[in-house]
C-alpha cells in the first residue's frame, strides 16, 4: 500500500467513533474475545461487561481487563460479537 493511501486510511480511522460497552449493551451484542496466547475464545455479555467497566469503555479495551478462562492468559483482544449472516454467497 502507497504512504499516502496508508496515512489516509490512519487519520480517517483516528476519527472514527470507538464502539463502547454501552452501544454493544443496548444493541444486545456480545463482546467476543479471543486469547492470543492459547488461542481461546469465548462471548461475553456486554450488559454485565458494562455494569462492571462503564458504559463508556471501548470494546477493544476490555481485553486489558480480563483473563482467559482457558490458560489464565492477559493476552485477550476483543470486538464486537454480530450477530452471523450465514452464507451471503453462493457457490456456482
Amino acid at each position: 500500500m502507497g504512504r499516502i493511501k496508508e496515512l489516509a486510511l490512519t487519520q480517517r480511522e483516528e476519527h472514527r467513533p470507538r464502539t463502547t460497552l454501552g452501544d454493544l449493551a443496548h444493541a444486545g451484542v456480545e463482546i467476543f474475545c479471543w486469547c492470543n496466547r492459547c488461542g481461546h475464545s469465548a462471548a461475553m455479555p456486554a450488559d454485565l461487561a458494562c455494569a462492571q467497566y462503564g458504559p463508556a469503555l471501548p470494546v477493544a479495551d476490555v481485553g486489558v481487563h480480563v483473563r482467559c478462562t482457558g490458560c489464565g492468559g492477559k493476552d485477550v483482544a476483543t470486538r464486537p460479537h454480530w450477530p452471523s449472516l450465514d452464507q451471503v454467497t453462493q457457490a456456482g
